[in-house]
Protein backbone atom coordinates (compact mmCIF):
# COMPACT_ATOMS: atom_id res chain seq x y z
CA UNK A 1 0.00 0.00 0.00
CA UNK A 2 1.38 3.59 -0.95
CA UNK A 3 0.30 6.89 -0.05
CA UNK A 4 -0.56 9.02 -3.08
CA UNK A 5 -0.96 13.04 -3.25
CA UNK A 6 -3.20 13.75 -6.21
CA UNK A 7 -3.38 17.08 -6.90
CA UNK A 8 -6.29 18.93 -9.49
CA UNK A 9 -8.53 21.71 -9.14
CA UNK A 10 -11.44 19.87 -10.21
CA UNK A 11 -13.19 17.34 -7.79
CA UNK A 12 -14.22 15.30 -10.23
CA UNK A 13 -10.58 14.57 -11.20
CA UNK A 14 -9.62 13.82 -7.67
CA UNK A 15 -12.25 11.45 -7.25
CA UNK A 16 -11.57 9.82 -10.04
CA UNK A 17 -8.28 9.02 -9.70
CA UNK A 18 -8.93 8.62 -5.67
CA UNK A 19 -11.12 5.73 -6.76
CA UNK A 20 -8.95 3.98 -8.95
CA UNK A 21 -6.04 4.45 -7.03
CA UNK A 22 -7.97 3.31 -3.25
CA UNK A 23 -9.36 -0.07 -5.87
CA UNK A 24 -5.67 -0.86 -6.08
CA UNK A 25 -4.76 -0.51 -2.67
CA UNK A 26 -3.25 2.82 -1.91
CA UNK A 27 -3.87 5.45 0.56
CA UNK A 28 -5.15 8.84 -1.51
CA UNK A 29 -4.84 12.32 0.02
CA UNK A 30 -6.30 15.29 -2.30
CA UNK A 31 -5.26 18.99 -2.76
CA UNK A 32 -6.90 21.58 -4.86
CA UNK A 33 -3.89 23.85 -5.67
CA UNK A 34 0.02 23.38 -5.96
CA UNK A 35 0.00 25.69 -2.83
CA UNK A 36 -1.74 22.84 -0.52
CA UNK A 37 0.18 20.48 -2.81
CA UNK A 38 4.28 22.04 -1.55
CA UNK A 39 2.62 22.22 2.15
CA UNK A 40 1.37 18.93 2.24
CA UNK A 41 4.64 17.55 0.92
CA UNK A 42 6.25 19.36 3.74
CA UNK A 43 4.34 17.75 6.95
CA UNK A 44 4.06 14.31 5.52
CA UNK A 45 5.39 12.20 3.01
CA UNK A 46 4.50 10.85 0.23
CA UNK A 47 5.04 7.72 -2.53
CA UNK A 48 3.91 9.74 -5.34
CA UNK A 49 2.64 12.86 -6.41
CA UNK A 50 -0.28 12.87 -9.41
CA UNK A 51 -0.16 16.73 -10.43
CA UNK A 52 -1.89 18.79 -12.96
CA UNK A 53 0.13 21.18 -14.75
CA UNK A 54 -2.88 24.17 -15.26
CA UNK A 55 -4.06 25.09 -11.91
CA UNK A 56 -4.89 28.21 -9.77
CA UNK A 57 -3.29 30.06 -7.11
CA UNK A 58 0.13 27.97 -8.05
CA UNK A 59 0.44 25.29 -11.37
CA UNK A 60 2.07 22.00 -11.13
CA UNK A 61 5.43 23.22 -12.52
CA UNK A 62 5.84 25.72 -10.04
CA UNK A 63 4.65 23.77 -7.26
CA UNK A 64 6.74 20.80 -8.75
CA UNK A 65 9.88 23.13 -8.47
CA UNK A 66 9.08 23.81 -5.02
CA UNK A 67 8.71 20.73 -3.89
CA UNK A 68 12.32 19.31 -5.84
CA UNK A 69 14.02 21.89 -3.12
CA UNK A 70 13.68 19.29 -0.17
CA UNK A 71 12.06 16.23 -1.60
CA UNK A 72 12.92 13.23 -4.71
CA UNK A 73 8.92 12.19 -4.41
CA UNK A 74 8.08 11.06 -7.77
CA UNK A 75 5.99 12.78 -9.80
CA UNK A 76 3.34 11.86 -12.45
CA UNK A 77 2.31 14.96 -14.58
CA UNK A 78 -1.38 15.64 -16.07
CA UNK A 79 -1.66 18.00 -18.50
CA UNK A 80 -4.30 19.29 -21.01
CA UNK A 81 -1.13 19.73 -23.42
CA UNK A 82 1.24 17.95 -25.23
CA UNK A 83 3.74 19.93 -26.82
CA UNK A 84 7.47 19.00 -26.36
CA UNK A 85 8.14 22.30 -24.50
CA UNK A 86 6.03 21.35 -22.03
CA UNK A 87 7.45 17.35 -21.41
CA UNK A 88 10.85 19.25 -21.84
CA UNK A 89 10.15 22.02 -18.78
CA UNK A 90 8.42 18.94 -16.50
CA UNK A 91 11.58 16.53 -17.19
CA UNK A 92 14.11 19.59 -16.29
CA UNK A 93 11.97 19.99 -13.24
CA UNK A 94 12.57 16.40 -12.18
CA UNK A 95 9.17 15.19 -13.17
CA UNK A 96 9.07 11.00 -13.65
CA UNK A 97 6.07 11.00 -16.02
CA UNK A 98 3.79 13.03 -18.00
CA UNK A 99 -0.12 11.80 -19.02
CA UNK A 100 -2.16 13.82 -21.34
CA UNK A 101 -6.06 14.83 -20.47
CA UNK A 102 -8.34 13.25 -21.19
CA UNK A 103 -6.63 10.02 -19.95
CA UNK A 104 -7.88 6.51 -19.22
CA UNK A 105 -7.56 5.92 -15.59
CA UNK A 106 -6.35 2.51 -15.87
CA UNK A 107 -3.52 3.92 -17.99
CA UNK A 108 -2.68 6.27 -15.45
CA UNK A 109 -2.58 3.77 -12.70
CA UNK A 110 -0.71 1.94 -14.82
CA UNK A 111 1.85 4.39 -15.08
CA UNK A 112 1.62 5.15 -11.46
CA UNK A 113 2.36 1.38 -10.71
CA UNK A 114 5.19 1.24 -12.70
CA UNK A 115 7.11 4.61 -10.91
CA UNK A 116 6.21 2.77 -7.87
CA UNK A 117 7.73 -0.43 -8.49
CA UNK A 118 10.84 1.53 -10.32
CA UNK A 119 11.48 3.62 -6.59
CA UNK A 120 14.35 2.31 -4.58
CA UNK A 121 16.41 3.13 -1.56
CA UNK A 122 19.47 4.69 -2.13
CA UNK A 123 22.74 2.18 -2.32
CA UNK A 124 24.50 2.23 1.24
CA UNK A 125 27.61 1.38 -0.78
CA UNK A 126 30.26 4.25 -0.47
CA UNK A 127 31.20 4.28 -4.37
CA UNK A 128 32.84 7.15 -6.09
CA UNK A 129 33.71 7.73 -10.22
CA UNK A 130 36.27 10.02 -10.89
CA UNK A 131 37.10 10.82 -14.77
CA UNK A 132 39.28 14.35 -15.33
CA UNK A 133 37.55 16.77 -13.84
CA UNK A 134 33.99 15.06 -13.11
CA UNK A 135 33.05 13.32 -9.81
CA UNK A 136 29.96 11.40 -9.05
CA UNK A 137 29.45 9.95 -5.52
CA UNK A 138 26.83 6.99 -5.85
CA UNK A 139 25.77 6.93 -2.44
CA UNK A 140 25.38 10.62 -1.69
CA UNK A 141 23.99 11.23 -5.42
CA UNK A 142 26.04 14.19 -5.52
CA UNK A 143 27.54 15.14 -9.26
CA UNK A 144 30.71 17.69 -9.37
CA UNK A 145 32.10 19.00 -12.22
CA UNK A 146 35.63 20.81 -12.14
CA UNK A 147 34.28 21.44 -8.23
CA UNK A 148 31.43 22.84 -8.92
CA UNK A 149 27.96 20.67 -8.29
CA UNK A 150 26.04 20.18 -10.85
CA UNK A 151 21.81 20.10 -9.86
CA UNK A 152 20.58 16.99 -12.09
CA UNK A 153 16.86 15.93 -11.68
CA UNK A 154 15.83 12.09 -10.50
CA UNK A 155 15.93 10.83 -13.79
CA UNK A 156 19.25 12.88 -15.24
CA UNK A 157 20.90 11.33 -12.24
CA UNK A 158 20.01 7.76 -12.96
CA UNK A 159 20.44 7.80 -16.62
CA UNK A 160 23.80 9.06 -15.80
CA UNK A 161 24.79 6.68 -12.76
CA UNK A 162 23.43 3.87 -15.20
CA UNK A 163 25.96 5.29 -18.53
CA UNK A 164 28.24 5.54 -15.82
CA UNK A 165 28.16 2.09 -14.35
CA UNK A 166 28.28 0.63 -17.69
CA UNK A 167 30.80 2.91 -19.10
CA UNK A 168 32.35 2.23 -22.77
CA UNK A 169 29.62 -0.07 -23.48
CA UNK A 170 26.74 0.58 -26.40
CA UNK A 171 23.59 0.38 -24.45
CA UNK A 172 20.79 -0.14 -26.61
CA UNK A 173 18.03 2.15 -26.07
CA UNK A 174 15.46 -0.35 -24.95
CA UNK A 175 18.07 -1.10 -22.36
CA UNK A 176 18.42 2.00 -20.79
CA UNK A 177 14.83 2.31 -20.65
CA UNK A 178 14.17 -0.98 -18.94
CA UNK A 179 16.76 0.07 -16.10
CA UNK A 180 15.94 3.59 -15.98
CA UNK A 181 12.00 3.51 -16.14
CA UNK A 182 10.85 0.32 -15.98
CA UNK A 183 10.32 -2.53 -18.27
CA UNK A 184 7.06 -1.99 -18.12
CA UNK A 185 7.18 1.84 -18.72
CA UNK A 186 4.60 3.04 -21.30
CA UNK A 187 6.50 5.76 -23.08
CA UNK A 188 8.57 5.90 -25.82
CA UNK A 189 12.15 7.19 -27.18
CA UNK A 190 11.80 10.65 -27.00
CA UNK A 191 11.39 10.48 -23.67
CA UNK A 192 15.25 8.78 -23.49
CA UNK A 193 16.34 11.04 -26.18
CA UNK A 194 14.82 14.09 -23.93
CA UNK A 195 17.00 13.28 -21.03
CA UNK A 196 20.27 12.42 -22.82
CA UNK A 197 19.63 16.39 -24.21
CA UNK A 198 19.31 17.75 -20.70
CA UNK A 199 21.53 15.63 -19.00
CA UNK A 200 24.19 16.54 -21.95
CA UNK A 201 23.19 20.17 -21.58
CA UNK A 202 23.56 20.12 -17.70
CA UNK A 203 27.16 18.22 -17.55
CA UNK A 204 28.53 21.17 -20.21
CA UNK A 205 32.16 20.28 -21.46
CA UNK A 206 31.75 16.59 -20.32
CA UNK A 207 28.80 16.23 -22.80
CA UNK A 208 31.25 15.05 -25.04
CA UNK A 209 31.63 11.83 -22.94
CA UNK A 210 27.88 10.44 -24.09
CA UNK A 211 28.32 9.42 -27.29
CA UNK A 212 25.18 8.47 -29.64
CA UNK A 213 25.72 5.18 -31.15
CA UNK A 214 24.02 5.27 -34.83
CA UNK A 215 21.06 2.65 -34.80
CA UNK A 216 21.71 1.22 -30.74
CA UNK A 217 21.87 4.05 -28.32
CA UNK A 218 24.46 5.70 -26.13
CA UNK A 219 27.74 4.94 -24.23
CA UNK A 220 29.25 6.44 -21.62
CA UNK A 221 33.03 6.84 -23.28
CA UNK A 222 36.36 7.08 -21.16
CA UNK A 223 38.86 5.55 -23.48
Amino acid sequence: MYQLLVVDDEQRIRDLIEKYAVYAGHRVTQAANGEEAVTLCQQQAFDLLIMDVMMPEMDGFTASREIRRFSDVPILMLSARGEEYDRIRGFEIGVDDYVVKPFSPRELMLRAEAILKRAKPRDREMDVFVYEGLAINFTAHIVEADGERIELSPKERELLFYLVRNRNIALSRDMLITHVWGYDFYGDDRTLDTHIKLLRRSLGDYSRLIVTVRGVGYRFETT
